[in-house]
């Protein structure tokens, strides 16, 4: 089963806007993330919609940042892009008066909310100015190691 990228990969787009000094189109974003622009266009609608980021229409025109990356929380992202579920596991439905899949559902039910709670709390403690003081310091320890730097192909 596949999981669900569209978190990493906002976060991803959302680092790269935070080095840019102008806005950057869909397309690019779409090359950069190996999809279609309609694809970037649909996701990056709904963190515009959470007030993450802005669209200029027109030549020239793009995504940008609507706040700092210091403003803008892992769990901001993850409201934005419709709180996809956070675990693969699920509770088993085929029987459901069966007293034994009711006592394995109601164990995996507290324990799974509570992970998921405490997951989404620190994804709130989390901001996107971490992530990229992050990626700078692996840029700066890259750039020791080799006179090639390391990043990112398109941004």
């Amino acid at each position: 089963m596949k999981g669900d990228s569209r978190l990493s990969r906002m976060l991803h787009v959302l680092l790269h806007l935070g080095e840019q000094q102008g806005p950057v189109t869909s397309e690019l974003m779409a090359r950069m993330l190996n999809t279609h622009p309609v694809v970037v266009r649909r996701t990056m609608a709904g963190l515009r919609e959470k007030g993450l980021v802005r669209a200029e229409r027109g030549h020239g025109g793009g995504w940008s940042l609507a706040r700092s990356l210091d403003r803008i929380s892992l769990l901001d992202v993850y409201h934005a892009i419709d709180e996809p579920p956070v675990f693969a596991l699920g509770m088993a439905e085929d029987e459901p008066r069966c007293l034994v899949e009711q006592a394995v559902n109601a164990a995996l039910e507290s324990e799974l909310r509570e992970a998921r709670d405490k997951l989404l709390k620190r994804f709130g403690e989390i901001t996107l100015a971490a992530l990229a003081e992050d990626f700078e310091r692996r840029m700066r320890r890259a750039a020791r190691k080799s006179q090639h730097g390391g990043g990112c192909g398109a941004a």
